[in-house]
């Protein structure tokens, strides 16, 4: 369980991302060392055949992974991306995409997780994308 000070600071570090606010992405879940991220389908995120674009779903399984590892930081810590893997199951179709990071090796330096993205319909929950992500916990610095 997370406390409500961990999930500000995760919400507050999110809500600075012009990336995943030009997406139209949100934070739907924040547990310790979890985290789900959702994202609406809309043209914008789209690639020519409808199907969510790999960019769009990338970046929203990138962002799951490392605010999951960033739950689990102390506090004047921040959190980047060393590198990541992800593998594109299926078409991604749906109402909305729903990426899971999970801390799988938690660590004072680096931290391993796994990213998997869903696609979500009334009716299915697909599996469109698995990963694995590596992050580096750094001292946090003025965020902008």
């Amino acid at each position: 369980m997370v406390t409500a000070e961990v999930r500000e600071r995760v919400q507050a570090s999110f809500d600075r991302q012009g990336l995943m606010e030009h997406l139209g992405a949100r934070i739907s879940y924040v547990g310790a060392g979890e985290v789900h991220i959702q994202l609406p389908t809309r043209p914008e995120v789209t690639q020519q055949h409808g199907y969510f674009h790999a960019g769009a779903t990338s970046s929203i399984a990138d962002s799951a992974g490392g605010y999951a590892a960033f739950t689990l930081f102390p506090e004047g810590t921040s959190v980047l991306t060393v590198e990541f893997k992800l593998n594109l199951l299926a078409p991604a179709e749906g109402d909305y995409l729903e990426a899971v990071g999970t801390v799988i090796k938690p660590g004072r330096t680096l931290t391993i997780c796994r990213l998997e993205v869903f696609a979500i319909t009334p009716t299915t929950r697909t599996l469109v994308a698995a990963g694995q992500q590596t992050l580096i916990q750094i001292e946090a610095r003025t965020e902008r």
